[in-house]
């Protein structure tokens, strides 16, 4: 598995390149809020939530003390208020219960694997956002599997797993030192531009020779579109 998912990474850094980095990493909590704002959603869209929400509340505390609706009403360019406004106020609720305070500092001593189990046992935090905080935030060397990277590590060949979480726990611990950033990153970027849900432009593939997906779209391809912006590396 490790040498597979090195030569991918070779591949895919050969294509897109290295991805920049910020060289000051957010928070943790501001990276668990901006992932629960990209569930569903693209990621200009949970940016500008983002925004609108760090605009309106100042501190987390605000948005911890306010109703409801009016985290819906500052999120809503992001769909599924509802349930993300809901997410986040009982992520501050149950944080502020278990440890009297807003932040969440005290997780940069502990393992990798007693972060996850920790941020996932609070009610709504699930293995995606909670591996997000570990790799964009406290730099672990941990790969988030978002949609994007469970299709196209399917579609490869990689795995052969039913759910993102499956396929989290399938990769975990097998990527080379300091490259799970760069693997997640452009997996993503894969998904986005190439390796689509729909119609796959495999003719442009950077992976066609290793990939073992039997429905290729080997149609000629003249142009694609490039998406360059990632939430999470902007925030």
């Amino acid at each position: 598995m490790k040498q597979q998912i090195k030569r991918l990474n070779y591949l895919l850094v050969k294509h897109f390149g290295i991805p920049d980095r910020q060289k000051k990493l957010p928070n943790p909590v501001d990276a668990l809020i901006a992932t629960i704002l990209s569930q569903n959603t693209n990621d200009k869209n949970s940016y500008q939530a983002y925004k609108n929400l760090k605009k309106k509340f100042k501190v987390w505390q605000e948005v911890a003390d306010a109703p409801r609706y009016k985290i819906e009403n500052a999120i809503k360019v992001a769909g599924l208020g509802k349930q993300k406004s809901a997410a986040i106020k009982n992520f501050f609720n149950q944080l502020k219960k278990k440890k009297g305070r807003l932040n969440l500092n005290y997780i940069k001593k502990l393992n990798d694997k007693d972060i996850l189990n920790h941020l996932t046992s609070i009610n709504g935090i699930g293995i995606k956002t909670a591996s997000c905080v570990l790799l964009f935030s406290l730099d672990r060397n941990v790969c988030p599997v978002d949609t994007h990277v469970h299709r196209t590590l399917n579609r490869i060949g990689l795995v052969r797993t039913a759910s993102p979480e499956k396929t989290f726990y399938e990769i975990d611990g097998h990527l080379s030192d300091g490259t799970a950033h760069q693997f997640h990153t452009n997996l993503i970027k894969l998904g986005k531009e190439i390796c689509k849900a729909q119609k796959p432009l495999c003719s442009v593939c950077p992976l066609l020779k290793t990939c073992k997906f039997k429905k290729k779209n080997l149609a000629k391809i003249i142009t694609r579109e490039s998406e360059n912006f990632l939430l999470l590396d902007s925030i």
